[in-house]
């Protein structure tokens, strides 16, 4: 099966007391038992609900994964990585990545006796030099929130099965439809459902896909005992929003290129962060491992000026000014301020995470009403 119909039949099946073609939202705390732990695969919903089984199967479908777990946010779903660990493990991290992860890992994981490395994968053959006998996984964004460094999956994956290590890839701002981590040898894929996968910026919500049985009943475990799951209706939401992916996604990726471009032209733009360009550092890796370069762009303005970054931001109309990324609508967003404001200034900036950066989530809508909003709020400057 395809992934254009992955998304829509992947792992689901109709009701077999109706016939309905979407899963019912089983609005349900418990579920009837004839006798003592005679049941019909239900007992209660923290530890399953059919509504989110069927969203869990479509996950591990489009990932080509055997085990999806829904989570109720990203964080809920890193959380329950980090929970195979033991105090005095340790954990090789890229160090451009999402501030929630990094808040997460430094003053919550930190406080438990974990140790985080935050250092840049460009070149996988850094994480080499940071792996000692406590090492248990690397953890991946690719491509990485908010500067759009690519990370080689395949090397990474090779460095480590050599060190019998586990390999986590955060897929949110490619999605599946760009490119599939577990092919690539990764163990664990990890998404905030909230973005792409919902795709409509009406639910929050986080995702892990295996394929080892071993692992996923580890998860399983933690996702039952510690209860950060989500409700049916929001994995309804979620399911819904999968079934549209490829259509989407397509279109993401069209306007990011034309934004992208427009920018990279502009007389008033520093630097331009989109894998697309074939002067990106990592261009030749993006396009071995995946499918097209997505909705996702940085930029900064010339003289990396933070007042006519905020001017512009405070200036477009189509382009809302929001945290997330990921819906139909275009966003923008200051990271600096914004998504990352956790990160210490001297962490973010070393990565290039300035005061001046702009990051942008390139919706469907129309590129040329895109491309208006941008120049009107740029002549301001």
């Amino acid at each position: 099966m395809e992934f254009n119909t992955k998304v829509i039949h992947g792992g689901q099946k109709h009701d077999p007391s109706t016939g309905a073609v979407m899963p019912p939202i089983y609005q349900t705390s418990t579920y009837a038992q004839s006798s003592p732990g005679n049941h019909k695969g239900y007992e209660y919903s923290r530890t399953a609900n059919p509504t989110r089984t069927a969203l869990e199967n479509s996950l591990a479908s489009i990932e080509n994964g055997n085990y999806g777990l829904a989570f109720g946010s990203g964080l809920a779903a890193i959380d329950a990585v980090i929970k195979l660990l033991s105090p005095g493990d340790e954990v090789i991290s890229t160090n451009d990545l999402y501030g929630g992860t990094y808040r997460l890992f430094t003053k919550i994981y930190e406080n438990f006796g974990i140790k985080f490395h935050f250092i840049g994968m460009e070149n996988a053959q850094n994480i080499e030099e940071y792996i000692n006998a406590n090492t248990k996984i690397i953890w991946v964004e690719t491509p990485t929130n908010p500067m759009l460094n690519i990370i080689d999956i395949e090397a990474s994956a090779k460095i480590a099965k050599k060190h019998k290590l586990l390999l986590v890839v955060d897929n949110t701002f490619a999605t599946p439809y760009l490119q599939l981590p577990l092919d690539l040898g990764a163990d664990v894929v990890m998404h905030s459902a909230t973005k792409y996968l919902g795709g409509h910026s009406d639910v929050v919500m986080g995702a892990l896909i295996v394929k080892d049985k071993a692992l996923a009943e580890k998860l399983y475990f933690i996702q039952n005992a510690s209860g950060a799951i989500c409700g049916p209706m929001d994995s309804f939401l979620v399911l819904r929003g999968i079934k549209t992916l490829h259509l989407r996604m397509q279109r993401h990726c069209e306007n990011g290129k034309a934004v992208a471009e427009y920018l990279a032209a502009h007389p008033k733009i520093g630097n331009v962060y989109w894998p697309g360009f074939e002067n990106h550092p990592n261009h030749q890796i993006a396009k071995k491992q995946m499918k097209d370069f997505g909705g996702m762009l940085s930029f900064t303005i010339k003289g990396n000026n933070y007042d006519s970054a905020i001017k512009v931001l405070e200036n477009l109309k189509v382009f809302t000014l929001a945290e997330s990324l990921g819906g139909v609508e275009s966003l923008s967003g200051h990271p600096a301020s914004m998504t990352h404001a956790s990160i210490p200034k001297e962490e973010r900036e070393k990565t290039g995470v300035i005061d001046s950066l702009i990051r942008l989530s390139v919706g469907v809508e129309s590129k040329n009403d895109l491309i208006n909003d941008l120049s009107k709020a740029l002549k301001l400057i």
